[in-house]
């Protein structure tokens, strides 16, 4: 009899609580969860404290830090391709109903371009170029944590003021 007592307190005390969330606004409703939430989260851990059971709380918490600190070097060394994925999966939109659209693709730079990306003025010679170029990518390759881009930007600008 004890047994079907206890399992019928949650089950009413459930459909209370849905027929309760039901007719109340949604302002009401999250505050009052809130402070639900609060209280037995607290009146846990007093369960927990007095039954002495405490350090099995903490025993979690430190299996769950540990877990996360050996998995930190796994997630930082994807994290880039982790924020590609995350932005297309969340592109943003106008508030008036377009979608943005990328232009076409620039294959090309200018040499006044080049000059710019490099640092130097019109004139420059090849070992100015070449000096200029070491100095950048030394500082800006993706091995020594700059980007992708602003290498093969560098790389570009390189090729395109040797050629000329």
């Amino acid at each position: 009899m004890i047994r079907i007592l206890l399992l019928l307190v949650p089950v009413i005390a459930i459909y209370l609580a849905i027929r309760w969330l039901q007719k109340t606004p949604a302002e009401q409703s999250v505050g009052r969860i809130k402070k639900t939430a609060w209280v037995f989260f607290i009146l846990l851990l007093l369960l927990l404290a007095l039954s002495g059971k405490l350090n099995m709380l903490f025993a979690a918490i430190g299996v769950a830090i540990a877990f996360i600190v050996r998995l930190l070097p796994l997630i930082v060394q994807y994290a880039p391709q982790l924020r590609r994925l995350w932005q297309n999966l969340n592109k943003q939109r106008p508030r008036d109903g377009r979608q943005y659209t990328r232009g076409p693709a620039r294959t090309g730079m200018s040499k006044a371009e080049a000059l710019d990306v490099l640092g130097l003025k019109s004139g420059a010679t090849e070992s100015q170029i070449v000096a200029a170029h070491r100095k950048l990518i030394s500082r800006l390759h993706p091995d020594r944590g700059g980007s992708d881009y602003l290498a093969a930007q560098i790389n570009l600008a390189k090729k395109i003021l040797l050629e000329n």
